[in-house]
């Protein structure tokens, strides 16, 4: 199975890489200077994380120590809700930049195809969704940007050598179709919530036939979301019956039997950890292969479980509903 995917610039994207959402504060340098060094050369940020700084010294140290060069990396960031505007994308990017301490990044998402109220700088930063957490009624504020307006000025990035490849993170096949329409350059990636309980199956056919990559975020399902009350621990599909029942066959661990599964399908996948020995487990994907009946049988895990969807949460936490999956 190829290591890298090929996008549609011909610039090559590493088929399994290092997830930093939810990634404890103070570790994160040294968790990426880790994966760095086990082998890892995708490394998927945001600003909304609220650790671009800490990302950017783990990559700094990696190639301080000789580890790799800056063009063996791979690094994904992501414009975030509230600079959809034209005049805010290209600063929102720069701002990325300084604290990653890059020159560029290898691809530039828009983050959700949420667009809200602008915050400065210097109020807020990373301004995260709700727009005054002083009111007395705090909640998002939506702020209505067409997608065109922010996509021209993506295409801006490109030209302007901030960005090499640019594309959507959240976006459902409507969207893509509107956006491949009238694009200049056509978006490489579409970043989505993807694991064995949420498989797509259209979507990610749809991608694929019109030459969009596609990377699968959450590849474990509700793991990432049970510590913050938007899943329940027993969800994990690391609990799953079927799932181990092929990790014994193959001797692997669910995790890895997992993130094989996602490769196998065709797209990139970005597990987080931040233990060093998890780490190394998670790479260990490429020495042996699922048969169809495996793939089968783990797709067959299917429930249509989304656990990242604004449709809830964004009415829940922030008091504003707001659905992009309907």
């Amino acid at each position: 199975m190829a290591q890298y995917l090929v996008l549609r610039t011909g610039r090559k994207i590493p088929a399994l890489g290092l997830g930093t959402w939810k990634a404890e504060p103070g570790v994160v340098a040294s968790c990426v200077e880790e994966a760095l060094r086990v082998g890892y050369r995708h490394i998927d940020c945001a600003c909304d994380y609220g650790n671009e700084d800490e990302v950017g010294r783990g990559i700094r140290s990696a190639i301080s120590s000789g580890v790799c060069k800056r063009e063996d990396i791979f690094v994904t960031s992501k414009l975030w809700n509230t600079y959809h505007h034209k005049e805010h994308v290209r600063m929102a990017c720069e701002r990325t930049l300084k604290d990653l301490g890059l020159d560029y990044v290898d691809l530039y998402l828009i983050h959700f195809p949420i667009s809200l109220r602008f915050v400065p700088f210097e109020k807020r930063y990373p301004p995260e969704w709700i727009f005054d957490p002083d009111s007395p009624n705090p909640k998002m504020e939506v702020d209505p940007v067409p997608l065109r307006e922010t996509w021209e000025a993506m295409e801006g990035l490109v030209d302007a050598g901030l960005a090499k490849d640019i594309g959507v993170s959240n976006f459902n096949c409507q969207l893509l179709a509107d956006l491949l329409s009238y694009s200049r350059i056509k978006p490489s990636v579409n970043q989505v919530e993807l694991h064995p309980y949420l498989t797509q199956e259209m979507l990610v056919r749809f991608c694929k036939e019109n030459g969009v990559v596609v990377t699968g975020y959450s590849p474990f399902g509700a793991l990432s979301y049970a510590p913050i009350g938007m899943a329940k621990a027993e969800e994990s599909i690391l609990n799953d019956a079927v799932l181990k029942k092929v990790a014994q066959k193959h001797n692997k661990s669910l995790a890895q039997c997992a993130l094989k599964w996602a490769c196998q399908r065709g797209y990139t996948v970005i597990p987080k950890s931040s233990n060093l020995q998890r780490l190394k487990e998670n790479f260990d994907i490429f020495d042996f292969e699922l048969d169809s009946e495996d793939m089968k049988v783990i797709s067959g895990m299917d429930r249509n479980r989304r656990y990242n969807d604004p449709g809830i949460f964004a009415e829940k936490a922030f008091n504003c509903f707001y659905p992009i999956h309907g």
